[in-house]
C-alpha cells in the first residue's frame, strides 16, 4: 500500500522559547509551509534522551507492573515500570536499571516491541517499549520519593487489565497491546 507523503518539513523561520521550568522548554516555531503558508505553532522541547517501558513477564507467567503517584492526574496509576534514557545508555541498559530500580529484577532477555512518539504534535519525545523475559532478583535504589507497589498480573488475564480503574496510562496500554502481537507471533 502505498500512502502520499508531503515532499518537505515545514522552514522553521523563528523559534523562541516561551516558557521554561525545571523540566519542560516550551518553544514557539514560526514556521512555512511548501505551499507558502505560514503559523505558529508550540511545542515542548525534548531533552533528547528518550524513554523506556518495561514489560517484565515471570517465568510463572505474570505480568510486573508498579502503582505509583502521578502529578498530572495527582493519583496513583498502574503502569509498566518505566524512565528516562541516562547519558551513555542504550534502550536495553536503560530498561534492566529501571526494572532493578522499580520492581527489584534484571532480566536477561530484552526484545524492542516498538518505539513509540508521544503527543508528536506538541513534544518530541520517544519511548522505546520492551518486553523482559528471564528475570532475576536485583534490587537498586531507584528515585521515586515511595516505594513503588509491585503488582503482578497473570499474562492469559491480560485483558481484565484493560478494566481497571487505574490502568489507564496510554502508554502502557499500547504496550499490552503491543506485547499480545508480540506473543500472537512467537507461537
Amino acid at each position: 500500500m502505498s500512502q502520499k507523503k508531503h515532499p518537505i518539513p515545514p522552514e522553521i523561520l523563528q523559534c523562541e522559547v516561551t516558557a521554561k521550568s525545571r523540566l519542560f522548554t516550551v518553544e514557539a516555531l514560526h514556521l512555512q509551509f511548501s505551499n507558502g503558508e505560514q503559523r505558529q505553532y508550540e511545542r515542548i522541547r525534548g531533552g533528547g534522551r528518550g524513554a523506556v517501558m518495561i514489560v517484565p513477564i515471570t517465568a510463572n507467567n505474570e505480568l510486573l507492573l508498579v502503582r505509583e503517584y502521578c502529578a498530572g492526574t495527582h493519583n496513583y496509576q498502574l503502569g509498566f515500570p518505566k524512565g528516562l534514557i541516562d547519558p551513555g545508555e542504550t534502550p536495553i541498559e536503560a530498561g534492566n536499571r529501571e526494572l532493578k530500580e522499580e520492581v527489584g529484577f534484571g532480566a536477561k532477555q530484552f526484545c524492542d516491541l516498538k518505539t513509540l512518539s508521544l503527543a508528536p504534535s506538541y513534544f518530541n519525545a520517544r519511548m522505546h517499549i520492551l518486553v523482559a523475559k528471564e528475570l532475576y532478583p536485583e534490587q537498586l535504589e531507584g528515585d521515586e520519593p515511595e516505594p513503588l507497589v509491585t503488582v503482578r498480573w497473570p499474562l492469559e488475564q491480560w485483558q481484565t487489565l484493560l478494566s481497571q480503574s487505574d490502568f489507564t496510562e496510554a502508554r502502557s496500554v499500547a504496550a499490552l497491546l503491543l506485547l499480545q502481537q508480540y506473543l500472537a507471533a512467537e507461537v
